[in-house]
C-alpha cells in the first residue's frame, strides 16, 4: 500500500480508503466489521464515514454507519490504526431530522457543535482527524446531472454563513482537541480559494483536503481543481470511483442485478444522463483490450491520478472489496492504458458530471 500526504497536516494516509456508505442498509454490523478487518489487514489506515450515513439517507437509519465503526472500534480496540474522516452535513431545508429539535441544516457553530458530539458519541471516539464538511452552506448545484450542474438562475441565499464563521467553529474544535483536521467535500474551485483565503487571512484552520465524485464518467477535477492541488496542496479524496457501479459494467443495457444499489434504491440518475451507457461500453472494450477487470481497472485509474490523495472505495460484498483493494492494485496504468483511456475520454468527455 502506498502512503501520500494529506495536505500540508503532516499525516500520511493509504492511497485506498475504505468508504462505508452502505454500512446499516446494504450491510449489517458484522459485514462493516469483516471489511474493517480486511482494510487494516491490507494497509489501509484511512476510513470514511458522516452522519448522513448510510444511504439512502432517512431519519430511521442516519448516524447507523458511525456506530457501527463505533462499535468496531470498541470491540477491536484499534482507534490507534485508524485515521478517521467524517462529515457533517451542509444546507438542505428539507433532510431536517439531523439536528434536535428538528431544523434545516446550516453550517453554523451551534449546529456544527452539535453534529461533532453526536458524531463522536457515535463513534465512540474522543477526537476526529479529519472533520468535513459534505456540501456547502450555500446553495450551489453539486452532484447532480447537465441541466442541473449550472449556475444559471444562481441566487446566493440570504442567511448564508460565512465562510470564515464556518472555520472559526472549526478552529474551536481543534484547540479542544476534539478535531486534527479540516476538509471539505463537494466543493467548488472558487469555494475552496475562499476556505484558503480566509484561513491565511484570519489565522484559521486550513482545509486539507476536497472530497469530491471523480471517475472515468466525471473528470471534471481535472481543470481548476488539480490547479489547486498543484499549487495548494489541497489534495482529492475521490469518491464513487466505480461511478456507483456504472463503469463495471452491471447496468447496461437497462440491466438491474438483485441487491445492486440502483436496483434497491433507483439513485443512480448521476450515472443514466445521455451518452453515459456508451461511455461505460467503451471503457469495458479498453477493459477487454488489456485483459483487465473493468473494476480494478476504473479504481486503479482514479489512484493513479497525481492529484489523488487518497481514492474512496466501497463495496457491499468482500469479493467486491477485494477487487477494488488487491484487484486495483496489481493494475499497471502503463503508457498505452492510460492512452487509451484518454482516447475514450477525449471522444465521450464527462457524460456524468
Amino acid at each position: 500500500m502506498e502512503y501520500r500526504p494529506l495536505g500540508r497536516t503532516g499525516l500520511s494516509v493509504s492511497a485506498i480508503c475504505l468508504g462505508t456508505m452502505t454500512w446499516g442498509q446494504q450491510n449489517t454490523e458484522a459485514e462493516g466489521h469483516l471489511q474493517m478487518d480486511y482494510a487494516i489487514d491490507h494497509g489501509i489506515n484511512f476510513f470514511d464515514t458522516a452522519e448522513l450515513y448510510s444511504i439512502p439517507p432517512k431519519p430511521e437509519t442516519q448516524g447507523s454507519t458511525e456506530r457501527i465503526v463505533g462499535s468496531w472500534f470498541k470491540s477491536r480496540g484499534k482507534r490507534d490504526k485508524v485515521i478517521l474522516a467524517t462529515k457533517a452535513v451542509g444546507r438542505s431545508d428539507a433532510m431536517t431530522w439531523f439536528r434536535d429539535p428538528p431544523a434545516k441544516s446550516r453550517i453554523s457553530k451551534a449546529q456544527l457543535t452539535e453534529a461533532l458530539e453526536n458524531s463522536l458519541k457515535r463513534l465512540q471516539t474522543d477526537h476526529v482527524d479529519l472533520y468535513q464538511l459534505h456540501w456547502p452552506e450555500r446553495p450551489i448545484p453539486w452532484g447532480s446531472n447537465p441541466t442541473r450542474f449550472s449556475m444559471a438562475g444562481y441566487q446566493p441565499a440570504a442567511d448564508e454563513t460565512a465562510i470564515e464563521i464556518q472555520l472559526e467553529a472549526m478552529d474551536g474544535f481543534i484547540k479542544a482537541g476534539k478535531v486534527r483536521h479540516v476538509g471539505l467535500s463537494n466543493e467548488s474551485a472558487w469555494g475552496t480559494m475562499r476556505f484558503l483565503f480566509a484561513s491565511e487571512a484570519k489565522g484559521l484552520p486550513r482545509v486539507a483536503s476536497v472530497q469530491n465524485a471523480y471517475n472515468l464518467l466525471n473528470r471534471t477535477y481535472d481543470t481548476a481543481m488539480a490547479e489547486i492541488f498543484l499549487r495548494e496542496q489541497v489534495g482529492l479524496m475521490a469518491y464513487s470511483p466505480l461511478a456507483q457501479g456504472f463503469l463495471t459494467g452491471k447496468y447496461l443495457n437497462g440491466a438491474r442485478p438483485a441487491g445492486a444499489r440502483t436496483t434497491l434504491f433507483d439513485r443512480g440518475q448521476r450515472y443514466q444522463t445521455p451518452g453515459a451507457e456508451e461511455a461505460v461500453a467503451d471503457y469495458l472494450g479498453v477493459a477487454k483490450r488489456h485483459g483487465l477487470d473493468p473494476a480494478a481497472m476504473a479504481v486503479a485509474f482514479v489512484t493513479s491520478r497525481p492529484f489523488t490523495t487518497s481514492n474512496i472505495i466501497g463495496a457491499t460484498s468482500m469479493e467486491q472489496l477485494k477487487v477494488c483493494v488487491e484487484g486495483s492494485l496489481a493494475v499497471e496504468m502503463t503508457p498505452e492504458l492510460q492512452a487509451d483511456l484518454d482516447a475514450v475520454h477525449q471522444l465521450r468527455g464527462n457524460p456524468c458530471p
